[in-house]
């Protein structure tokens, strides 16, 4: 190293030597360099591009073919499965997610970086130059060579990874935010379907009431005020039909959000609420809570970032011990040829760090006390989603058999009314009365759905999605097909 110091001074002299160096020199720098790529958002490029996203894209298409979600293409029916994958192409929020963990990479490259050396040109001039010297120049050249000490790179590295680990491990924490609200989307659309078909049951039922009971005020049989209550309970089965449409019209836009394709996607797709119906079996409560403590991704992301804590108390206190600086010199001094060795180090004399030890170790306290408390909450979830559906069966299945019991009962009120000895208003309240707990049966299901839709969610295990967290996408697929194509 020094004597090509030496060679380059003394080349240095040649004034074309200069120019030569200098231009080779920036050329190698500018070719190792990254250069600046500007990337201008335009709201209105990017609004157009999101209303033009479908449930019918060919991308779309290859990949819940490739996740054997798509025999056939396009789909005909979308079921939970497949608009959870849809949502994990399109959803907004696991592009931040990617975005956090490339920055978490990038830190972690930047952490392995060994510290450039600098080099230290200082030329000179001897204006009173004594008689005989052969030079009046002076040419100072130091090369400083940073030296870390006390693993100070292991304990830098270490914490990024840690740190890209946690960033990791928020993809799959995002992906199944987004999965939790395809999911309540999708049944809030069932309910609505299903109260809809139930409340047109009760309006046909309160509308024959209504009429048999008005032919039979006209006949003076009854009273108009039963007809006119008769015909305000069918107006009212009118208006739980209004609302259950409205219902379903929230819940698409909602499942259409939930998805991250506009509102108009969701207009003609139909759905396949299969999955939905079945009854999940219920796991033990060991084995539960097991599988939440050692598989959700938001306690491996909170452990993760603990983890990194404390490979940052492990940095701060390796930085009591200072770094040094070797630094090989050569001056040309009027002719003769001087050499040096430097050696710097900070001298640890005011301070031994200890303010940022003490920062790193709170820290470490705070990352644990989060975990801890992270790790009580999915605990307590778990402990309170367990009997949760075990009520919602018990009651769900105890309406059921009031339901059966009811239809026994039609089929005798039937048998009834064939023999005359009860009248087709009698079949028609013995109906009404059937639907009355037909409803509640509908309620009882969907508090069943509910349960077990919040026990899915403190497990983070889906009975329909196996490996799920293997099928997010690691890059943008969506967008980088909207850019190709513009």
């Amino acid at each position: 190293m020094l004597n090509v110091l030496f060679f380059i001074i003394n080349l240095m002299k040649t004034t074309a030597f200069q120019k030569v160096l200098a231009r080779t020199a920036l050329g190698v720098l500018a070719a190792g360099c990254v250069h600046f790529q500007p990337r201008p958002v335009a709201p209105g490029r990017l609004y157009d591009a999101f209303e033009a996203r479908t449930l019918d894209r060919a991308d779309l298409g290859g990949y819940l073919r490739t996740n054997n979600l798509a025999a056939s293409w396009p789909l005909t029916r979308w079921d939970l499965p497949s608009l959870t994958l849809a949502a994990f192409f399109y959803h907004p929020d696991l592009d931040v997610a990617r975005a956090q963990l490339a920055v978490s990479q990038g830190e972690l490259t930047g952490a392995g970086e060994r510290p450039n050396p600098t080099f230290h040109v200082a030329p000179g001039y001897n204006a009173s130059r004594p008689a005989g010297s052969i030079s009046y120049w002076i040419a100072d050249v130091a090369l400083a060579i940073p030296v870390e000490t006390a693993g100070k790179r292991g304990y830098r590295v270490a914490q990024a990874r840690r740190l890209s680990e946690s960033a990791r491990q928020n993809i799959a924490q995002t992906a199944w935010q987004v999965r939790r609200g395809v999911r309540a989307s999708l049944s809030d659309l069932y309910a609505a379907q299903e109260g809809e078909a139930q409340a047109r049951r009760q309006q046909a039922l309160q509308g024959e009431a209504a009429s048999l009971l008005q032919g039979q005020a006209d006949a003076g049989e009854v009273s108009r005020m039963e007809a006119t209550k008769a015909r305000m309970l069918e107006q009212a089965s009118g208006l739980a039909v209004l609302t259950a449409q409205q219902k379903q019209v929230a819940a698409r836009l909602k499942l259409a959000a939930a998805v991250g394709v506009p509102s108009k996607a969701m207009e003609s797709v139909s759905f396949d609420f299969d999955i939905l119906q079945r009854v999940p079996p219920q796991p033990p409560a060991a084995d539960a809570r097991r599988t939440a403590l050692l598989g959700r991704a938001d306690l491996r992301g909170a452990l993760a970032e603990y983890e990194a804590s404390q490979s940052a108390l492990q940095l701060e206190i390796a930085k009591q011990i200072p770094d040094v600086e070797l630094g090989p010199g050569y001056q040309y001094d009027q002719g003769e040829n001087k050499w040096a060795l430097g050696f710097t180090v900070t001298l640890p004399v005011f301070n031994r760090n200890q303010g940022a030890i003490a920062a790193a170790e709170a820290r470490r306290v705070e990352a644990e006390a989060k975990f801890k408390a992270l790790q009580a909450r999915v605990i307590g979830q778990v402990e309170q989603a367990e009997p949760a559906y075990r009520a919602a069966l018990a009651k769900s299945a105890a309406t059921q058999r009031l339901a059966d019991g009811l239809e026994q009962k039609e089929q005798k009120v039937l048998a009834l009314r064939a023999a005359g000895e009860v009248s087709r208003l009698d079949v028609v309240a013995d109906r009404l009365e059937r639907a009355a707990v037909e409803q509640s049966c509908l309620d009882a299901r969907l508090d069943v759905l509910q349960a077990a839709g919040d026990l899915e969610d403190a497990l983070q295990v889906p009975a329909d999605l196996s490996g799920w967290t293997r099928l997010i996408p690691p890059v943008n697929t969506a967008e980088a097909e909207e850019m190709r194509h513009e």
